[in-house]
């Protein structure tokens, strides 16, 4: 089960990216400057001032699943990642959902995306507001299909692309924080009651703000799908941990710092102007353009990570003929799934173009919002289960192994369970149908390809000694006594 080559013979381009260029993709992955402007604003509308409490307790589950992506692979390194784990480690029929899952939802998250990274850009360069929908998504179609021909001339142009596009999203945003951190407040003082839970009710829910959250902390788990591509690409893992830390920081500094100076109320009350009105609150005629410039910068940046996650996802299952074998070959030249690619943008702008038809494009995207939030908790917690039966043998080998192997992703794929779950009764008909609808398509091609006797439904299991005994061969070559060789893969 996924051989490391493509169907035609040429894989992936082997140790093109470093551990710096692994967490660089983690931190674009999560999108923290489009995640302030479109998750930040849905977040305090559905939980109001109790946004720093669902933030802060909500990464700690999803540090677990971080945890237990990294552990996985150093198992087995494979751009699968989850769709490959899971099946190795608990059932295949739920590998192949949990690849399928996240298939769907970055295409759905492509949707969604586009609209405000057009929007964006329209605003950037003087238009005026509201913008026109349709010339949203035509500008932000346009930034979609550079970020796919990019990603098709390879990993290395990607990656350094990437780089450049984060460092400046990054000075923005932290710039933007010391200055909005330094204000005094306009509409509110800070309270450590922000971070407790006298503040949700009926109609502010803890589980609401979970599944936003949920949502808003994804994306930092490409590390994993490019460790085939990465050097020393047992050790990728760690480069989602960062990106994660990272955009956790950012999301609570923004969601404080709009509590203080605009008020969880104004934002409720006009969500779409959010980053215009806190712009003006921290640097009158200029705050606002540099937040919309991070907004299109992190845009494009997500755009690509996600990219990359669903080619490389779809590539390991065209590998395993668990999907149509074409997706599994790679160009002879640039070492790139670009069959994969070309047919998820195909299926993207069908998406697009069903948005500007739909009756509510305001509409359209929440259901879709929703959707994906519940793709990811499927997506995540299924990870974090298979970690702990993989681990389940040398889990009480020392209170580390039964921390970071056991319990904290156990707890991780617990808390995705509960969000799955109490998230359902909530939800409209058409966030319903994003989210589960989208799944149950996959159970066609999952059929067929068991049916025709696939090897990927006889797979070998994960052996957790095996990363054991690299580690202690990496140690005894000359590590400096760093088992994780941190500093030396960076």
């Amino acid at each position: 089960m996924s051989k490391r080559s493509g169907s035609e013979g040429n894989g992936l381009q082997v140790g093109a990216l470093s551990g710096f260029d692994s967490a660089v993709m983690a931190i674009a992955g999560c999108g923290p400057g489009y995640m302030i402007a479109a998750a930040v604003p849905v977040l305090i509308a559905t939980v109001g001032v109790a946004g720093p409490a669902v933030l802060l307790y909500c990464v700690l589950p999803v540090i677990g699943i971080a945890l237990a992506f990294r552990q996985l692979g150093r198992i087995d390194v494979s751009a699968g990642a989850g769709y490959t784990w899971v099946a190795r480690g608990l059932h295949p029929f739920l590998g192949f959902m949990c690849g399928w899952a996240l298939i769907v939802s970055t295409i759905a998250f492509w949707v969604f995306t586009t609209w405000p990274a057009g929007e964006a850009t329209i605003v950037l360069l003087g238009g005026e507001t509201p913008v026109d929908p349709a010339a949203a998504m035509a500008v932000g179609a346009g930034w979609f299909l550079l970020v796919a021909v990019v990603v098709t001339l390879g990993v290395r142009l990607s990656a350094r692309a990437q780089t450049v596009i984060t460092v400046l999203q990054l000075t923005l945003l932290l710039t933007f924080a010391v200055l909005a951190l330094s204000k005094d407040g306009g509409a509110a003082d800070f309270s450590f009651s922000w971070f407790g839970f006298g503040h949700f009710d009926s109609s502010h829910t803890l589980v609401a703000g979970a599944l936003v959250a949920v949502f808003t902390y994804s994306g930092w788990d490409v590390t994993s799908n490019l460790s085939e591509e990465t050097r020393r690409g047992r050790r990728s893992g760690f480069g989602g941990l960062i990106g994660l830390l990272v955009a956790f920081t950012l999301y609570l500094v923004f969601t404080i710092a709009a509590n203080i100076l605009i008020g969880a109320d104004a934002v409720t009350a006009d969500p779409a102007d959010f980053l215009s009105v806190l712009g003006e609150a921290v640097l009158p005629g200029w705050g606002g353009r540099m937040l919309v410039l991070a907004v299109v910068l992190s845009s494009i940046a997500t755009l690509e990570t996600t990219l990359i996650q669903a080619t490389r996802t779809l590539f390991a299952m065209g590998r395993d003929r668990t999907l149509p074998a074409v997706l599994g070959r790679t160009h002879p030249t640039w070492k790139t799934p670009w069959w994969a690619t070309m047919a998820v943008s195909g299926v993207a702008f069908l998406l697009i173009g069903g948005f500007l038809v739909a009756d509510s494009p305001e509409q359209f995207l929440t259901d879709a919002f929703n959707g994906v939030g519940l793709q990811v908790a499927l997506n995540y917690g299924l990870v974090g289960l298979a970690a702990v039966v993989v681990h389940r043998k040398v889990l009480l080998r020392s209170p580390a192994n039964l921390l970071l192997m056991g319990l904290w992703p156990l707890g991780g794929a617990l808390f995705m369970a509960w969000v799955f779950v109490a998230s359902l009764p909530g939800l409209s008909a058409g966030s319903l149908v994003m989210g589960l609808g989208t799944l149950a398509l996959g159970l066609v091609p999952m059929f067929v390809s068991w049916s025709r006797g696939n090897a990927y439904y006889r797979p070998q299991p994960l052996d957790p000694d095996r990363a054991e005994a690299v580690d202690e061969s990496s140690g005894a070559s000359g590590a400096a006594g760093r088992r994780d060789e941190i500093l030396s893969d960076f």
